[in-house]
């Protein structure tokens, strides 16, 4: 199994292995660690390290090379093309995904005070916090989970912005200060989800990780990684959208909008779970049509 190094991702990696264990104890399991260009560039931003896929690519070419035979992602890392030899087979039930606010003196978000200065590396957040309170200072946050949490000090930070999920999976809850709603604060793509990747030719592994497959996520994952895909941009623009699944319905929200916050096009559109991926190249193409394509033209010459 092949997982980034953080405390994250090995956690991550520990969770699937666990399952795999108890499902077959014959098994033999090791975790290779792979270092990823996102992982050793951690004083440049995403932005410049080229956006999406700098956390997974060398963990890919580790399998295309069968150094790996399986990799755990998080999915929001994954660029919605992945090389044609390899294939997402499972993804295992969501965590929370929402975002969370860390702070000094566990400040709740609606309570930050004027000119409050927030860490964040991620444009989504950036643009969307800015258009909620636009007082907000957005201080630049790169490095691991918990570095970002130490930051806080060292950079004389209010607080951070970070997803629930990590938080969660790590067990440290109780220094979240406030939870975002997801109508307010929409999150990434596949924010919460476990990816699980492996060579398309390997049949019988494909068949040996079906039991951790979760339906409900996989709709999900579906019609998120559609609007993603439809609208282009990865990491380099401020972009957002989550899926939600009931009753063989499935609600999708996403939004554009620019880094400073003033311009925002969101919307939300529905309809039956197993049409979740057309959904959601329809709602992206609702929102280039108000406007967002203008922002991502914008963006991009």
């Amino acid at each position: 199994m092949g997982s980034r190094g953080s405390a994250l991702a090995l956690k991550q990696t520990e969770i699937i292995c666990d399952k795999l264990r108890a499902r077959y104890p014959e098994t033999i399991i090791e975790v290779h660690v792979v270092k990823t260009k996102g992982d050793i560039m951690q004083d440049v931003s995403l932005v410049q390290l080229g956006g999406k896929g700098v956390f997974v690519k060398e963990i890919e070419e580790a399998l295309l090379n069968h150094e790996i035979d399986l990799a755990v992602h998080s999915l929001k890392d994954c660029p919605s093309d992945i090389p044609e030899a390899l294939e997402i087979v499972a993804t295992p039930p969501r965590e929370d995904p929402r975002d969370v606010l860390i702070s000094r003196e566990n400040v709740k978000i609606e309570r930050l005070p004027h000119g409050a200065r927030i860490g964040t590396g991620s444009l989504r957040r950036k643009c969307q916090l800015l258009h909620l309170y636009p007082d907000l200072q957005i201080i630049p946050l790169r490095g691991n989970l918990d570095t970002r949490i130490k930051k806080i000090e060292t950079e004389n930070l209010h607080g951070i912005v970070v997803a629930a999920a990590g938080i969660k999976r790590m067990g440290w809850t109780s220094q979240v200060s406030s939870f975002i709603p997801s109508d307010l604060v929409i999150p990434a793509v596949g924010q919460g989800i476990l990816a699980l990747e492996i060579r398309r030719d390997d049949e019988d592994l494909k068949g040996g990780l079906s039991f951790l497959n979760d339906d409900k996520t996989w709709r999900e994952a579906e019609a998120e990684r559609a609007f993603l895909k439809h609208i282009g941009g990865g990491c380099r623009l401020p972009m957002g959208a989550h899926a939600v699944m009931g009753n063989d319905i499935i609600t999708v929200s996403g939004f554009i909008g620019t880094p400073n916050g003033r311009a925002l096009f969101r919307n939300e559109f529905r309809g039956p779970a197993d049409k979740a991926r057309e959904i959601g190249m329809a709602l992206a193409e609702d929102i280039l049509t108000r406007g967002g394509k203008a922002i991502v033209e914008r963006m991009f010459r």
